[in-house]
């Protein structure tokens, strides 16, 4: 019976195999090595190593991740931030830290974010949000509408007037973008700028008529307008 080879071996086949390669080249162009060529040589040896330990990284942030979601969504946020020691675990600010160039490790920036939300600890969920970056389409929406929702705890209403509007233009459709103009017509209002609210919820009867926020914005134009 044939031996099924793990993930782990068949990356150090491939590094060997690399590795061959290298020291084949070399022994048939000594010369050029010495002379010349030996920056691009070395070049190309750290890419292929920062390719596998990029990979590993990403293996590694995705399963650290996973446990401290679980803390997430059972509540417990101080153990998705800081992980537990006695299980040896890690939360989302380590593990944005210490894979911050991953996927896991940007998104561990934005549930860092939610939790200390939860926790009104809105300078510090601020601190991380600034630091995640969302993803294109529809799914980087909730994340900016989030850094907007923080930005309005900190009465910084006119920049969170800007990521509502931010997010209602992310994705233009006819569920997140009226939800978003209208968030940021509010804030604009709280921020006392009027005319810039007036302009949102005049955006939404125009070309979102048939949205949830319809009636809500034409009630609030309303007031505005009696104001």
């Amino acid at each position: 019976m044939s031996k099924k080879l793990s993930k782990e071996d068949l990356e150090q086949d491939i590094l060997i195999e690399y590795s061959s390669r290298f020291m084949y080249f070399y022994n048939q162009n000594k010369a050029t090595v010495i002379g010349g060529g030996l920056g691009i040589i070395l070049a190309v040896a750290l890419i292929i190593g920062y390719v596998f330990y990029s990979n590993q990284q990403s293996q590694q942030a995705q399963v650290l991740l996973g446990i401290a979601e679980q803390a997430l969504m059972q509540g417990d946020l101080e153990r998705a931030l800081y992980g537990d020691d006695d299980e040896f675990t890690l939360g989302f600010v380590q593990i944005a830290r210490n894979y911050g160039r991953t996927s896991s490790g940007n998104l561990a920036y934005y549930y860092a974010a939610i939790a200390e939300f939860e926790l009104n600890n809105f300078d510090d969920a601020l601190g991380y949000i600034e630091q995640f970056s969302p993803p294109r389409g529809i799914l980087g929406v909730a994340p900016i509408s989030m850094h907007a929702n923080i930005l309005m705890e900190l009465e910084r209403y006119e920049e969170a007037a800007s990521q509502f509007e931010r997010a209602a233009n992310w994705d233009e459709n006819t569920s997140t973008t009226p939800y978003n103009l209208f968030e940021a017509a509010q804030a604009n209002m709280e921020a006392g700028n009027n005319n810039r609210a007036i302009q949102h919820l005049e955006n939404i009867l125009s070309e979102y008529p048939n949205s949830q926020q319809a009636t809500r914005a034409q009630r609030m134009l309303g007031m505005l307008a009696a104001g």
